[in-house]
């Protein structure tokens, strides 16, 4: 339901099944990360305690981001820092990705509806740097 792609000690990328339905409230993420995933799930008549978020001054080097996923398939292949080639999973109708560190592109398998999240603003000159993807007969899919 929850998987976590690593690679030498270092967190690329967090998936959470669709299907993840826990009571309460579940961070899958540390303090440590700038942006935090949690699933939440109450029942009827629970009450959230009204409130605003105070300005905190807080320093974002790496542009993390979160996909929902609605509809479709859609393979995500992750790299390294130097753009190697790591592996690719699978997401399906209802999973979520955090995308932490490292690389990572996209090949739709099935139509896609997705939400897309991440800090702002976004700069697409100075937050990406673009290169070729590890072609369809090179995939190390993974369950």
């Amino acid at each position: 339901m929850i998987k976590n792609i690593e690679h030498k000690g270092r967190l690329f990328g967090l998936i959470v099944s669709g299907s993840f339905n826990e009571p309460g409230i579940h961070f899958f993420t540390d303090q440590t990360l700038s942006q935090q995933l949690a699933f939440m799930r109450h029942p009827e008549g629970k009450e959230i305690q009204a409130h605003v978020h105070k300005p905190v001054r807080r320093e974002v080097l790496y542009t993390q981001e979160v996909i929902v996923l609605r509809k479709g398939k859609l393979r995500v292949d992750f790299y390294d820092d130097e753009q190697n080639y790591l592996e690719s999973h699978v997401l399906d109708a209802g999973d979520v990705i955090l995308l932490v560190e490292g690389g990572h592109g996209f090949k739709v398998l099935e139509e896609v509806e997705m939400f897309e999240i991440k800090q702002g603003p976004f700069l697409p000159e100075q937050d990406k740097i673009r290169f070729n993807g590890k072609p369809d007969e090179g995939i190390l899919l993974q369950e």
